[in-house]
């Protein structure tokens, strides 16, 4: 058996394809939730939106600082990882949850096999860039999504196995977040919610912020609202702003209110969140996985941030980076009037879940490996 560690939104998004190919292909699983999403909104509603099975654990972890809510994982992991031995463990991505799970399974000396392996910011300070490269360092199967992304580990030297270790993988994929919207668009073009939102804001642009460094300082996160919503009285378009918890905490305590043309709306289950992506006209975000699904739906991006893993979108010309909220106005007016208006996604075919499975059968369930 091969245990799926999860705990937050993305991650259930971007291995649903994994854990539907684990399926297809008859690979005995379980799955893990850390319960570092824990809200509905964030959480068990996507299991069912997606139709995956309901995780067989549940840790409860909950929100604390980074430092306690790991803590909490790995507790609640080890006794549970030596109870059920799995073959491997599955990771995805950058969070507290991959961190947890790749110490847990080292410790055990239990493979971990991580999908999305190689991204960096090269900003230290992000607690995410810290996750990725510990656990990328702990792996023994890598699914580097990009060429880029397998350059980064091959700079690390992970593709070079000291002495006496077990045999590393590294493997490009392609992204498993293309499996997902090709998966899942269907749906979302059927999300009564999201056209109920859209006959009432037909023209608009879609914002996320959730990261700390814009959401812990309230003047920045003032003033990036404030170029928002300049912007988008110039080109006479609505704001849709689905606010994340950590953000509406600090609009909250810092009595912060919305500009004209900023339409606040709750957390969005993902069938939802992708029917309004389909129809933005531009997005605003700070997150690495909207600036993915955005690129493959050819939605042209800021991202506000001063860093991005996601160097692709930036080389292909839909991405510019928008560190500081004055720059906003600017940059979102070159990006809408650039040319050209289309680009080749750079992150696969769609096949990533299905290449990240057939590896895994053939490294860990073939005769000579047993």
């Amino acid at each position: 058996m091969i245990i799926f560690i999860l705990g937050t939104r993305p991650e259930i998004i971007k291995l649903a394809p994994v854990i539907r190919a684990a399926e297809a292909q008859g690979m005995p699983y379980s799955i893990i939730h850390t319960g570092q999403h824990y809200s509905p909104e964030l959480d068990t509603v996507f299991f069912r939106q997606l139709n995956l099975p309901k995780p067989a654990y549940n840790l409860h972890a909950g929100s604390a600082s980074h430092g306690v809510q790991t803590a909490r994982m790995l507790e609640r992991l080890d006794p549970l990882l030596h109870q059920v031995k799995p073959r491997a463990v599955i990771i995805q991505g950058d969070t507290n949850t991959v961190l947890a799970g790749a110490l847990a399974a080292a410790k055990q000396h239990i493979p971990i096999a991580h999908v999305e392996a190689g991204l960096r910011s090269r900003d230290m300070r992000m607690p995410e860039e810290q996750n990725r490269i510990i656990a990328d360092h702990l792996s023994t199967y890598l699914y580097p999504p990009t060429r880029e992304a397998a350059d980064n580990l091959t700079a690390e030297g992970i593709t070079h196995q000291p002495d006496g270790k077990p045999e590393r993988h590294v493997l490009i994929t392609g992204n498993t977040i293309v499996d997902a919207v090709h998966q899942h668009l269907p749906l979302a073009r059927e999300d009564e919610e999201a056209q109920r939102i859209l006959k009432q804001h037909p023209r608009s642009l879609l914002l996320t912020l959730h990261r700390p460094e814009n959401t812990d300082d309230p003047e920045r996160l003032k003033a990036y609202l404030q170029a928002i919503a300049s912007l988008a009285h110039q080109l006479t378009l609505s704001v849709l702003f689905p606010i994340h918890p950590r953000t509406e905490k600090t609009l909250h305590e810092h009595h912060i209110s919305l500009p004209e043309h900023i339409i606040p709306l709750k957390p969005l289950p993902y069938l939802t969140f992708l029917n309004l992506l389909q129809h933005a006209r531009l997005v605003l975000t700070d997150s690495g996985g909207v600036q993915e699904e955005a690129c493959i739906l050819q939605k042209p991006i800021l991202t506000l941030r001063t860093s991005t893993e996601r160097p692709e979108t930036i080389r292909i010309g839909c991405n510019i980076l928008t560190p500081q909220p004055s720059m906003l106005v600017k940059n979102a007016k070159r990006l809408l009037t650039s040319k050209p208006t289309a680009w080749e996604n750079p992150y696969g075919d769609g096949r990533a879940g299905e290449r990240i499975i057939t590896h895994l059968k053939e490294v860990l369930f073939t005769s000579h490996r047993s």
